[in-house]
């Protein structure tokens, strides 16, 4: 591994490390805090005041970057952060600023996402000359039209951003959950641009897990959340391993899957399939475990799901 490599990965630890108290104070001053939703559990209901926003100080993961490696990936990878982070921004604003669990509309989402995604999905394949084509096993690739290659990519991309947006439910969750995703994009490219990014990535991810385990002083939101979804969604369309995703995104599509089948059953029965979902509050309402465990457990298969993602990759794609 490359010196700068380590370096920036220590830089990128200790800068959120160090400024990530300021950034709670602030927000606390400023009182954009956490609403909660009157139909979580009672445990979390005791989590209302915690200062909301705290994934903003994921952007020292974006200039770090830059700043190591100024290539137009590295700037790119960084506007995929950006971007998505900017909706999650506006969802996680609306909810402090004025103590609505709501946030903005699901419909107000979905079209800032699906436009980003088309913009940047354009630039990879005009500036960055992306192929149209999905690398399936034994180097096999389907390639595709241009136009229905820029539909199935949108949908993938806002749908897997929006899954991983689920699994931010519990102190420490998500982090914990990406840190092996993006270890994952750091092991197979080739490119310095995304091994300098996914590294970045995991000092600061590491840096903010210190105040966001359980019990968290602060709460990433969807500012995090949104940005670390559609950068990992991105980084695999760029290192074209989207036949990968249902094993190395299995946990944050467990999380989405849960409540696309939670409404669909209640629908059709009245009944609940889950205590309550996503699928991280079923083991906790009806197990029992306790948030660390959940964390815990869940990074442990993100992990393996990430070996097993990466043994693939060498060895079948």
């Amino acid at each position: 591994m490359e010196t700068s490599l380590l370096t920036a990965l220590g830089v990128s630890f200790v800068m959120v490390t160090l400024l990530t108290p300021f950034l709670i104070w602030g927000l606390r001053i400023l009182k954009l805090t956490q609403p909660i939703r009157m139909e979580l559990p009672p445990d979390h209901q005791a989590k209302r005041g915690t200062p909301l926003m705290a994934g903003l100080i994921l952007l020292i993961g974006v200039f770090t970057s830059a700043y190591f490696h100024p290539e137009p990936m590295v700037l790119f990878l960084g506007a995929t952060f950006v971007l998505f982070g900017l909706v999650g921004f506006l969802d996680d604003f609306k909810k402090a600023a004025f103590q609505d669990p709501a946030g903005i509309s699901g419909k107000t989402k979905l079209v800032f996402q699906f436009a980003f995604t088309i913009g940047l999905l354009l630039v990879l394949l005009n500036i960055f000359n992306l192929t149209s084509g999905i690398a399936l096993f034994a180097g096999f690739t389907l390639e595709l039209p241009l136009h229905v290659y820029i539909g199935i990519m949108t949908l993938f991309i806002v749908g897997n951003a929006n899954a991983i947006n689920f699994t931010d439910g519990l102190d420490g969750l998500l982090i914990n959950v990406s840190i092996p995703t993006f270890f994952f994009f750091f092991a197979i490219s080739d490119r310095i641009e995304v091994q300098t990014f996914s590294l970045v990535m995991i000092g600061c991810l590491l840096g903010l897990f210190i105040y966001n385990i359980y019990p968290a002083k602060a709460f990433m939101g969807d500012t995090g959340s949104m940005a670390i979804g559609g950068s990992l969604s991105f980084l695999a369309v760029l290192e074209k391993v989207e036949i990968l995703i249902p094993i190395l995104f299995f946990v944050y599509l467990a999380e989405q899957l849960s409540v696309i089948l939670q409404v669909w059953y209640f629908r059709k029965t009245k009944l609940r399939l889950f205590r309550m979902a996503p699928i991280h509050f079923h083991f906790s309402l009806k197990y029992g475990w306790s948030e660390n465990k959940i964390v815990m457990v869940f990074g442990f298969i993100s992990w393996l799901c990430a070996g097993i993602a990466w043994v693939l990759w060498k060895y079948v794609m």
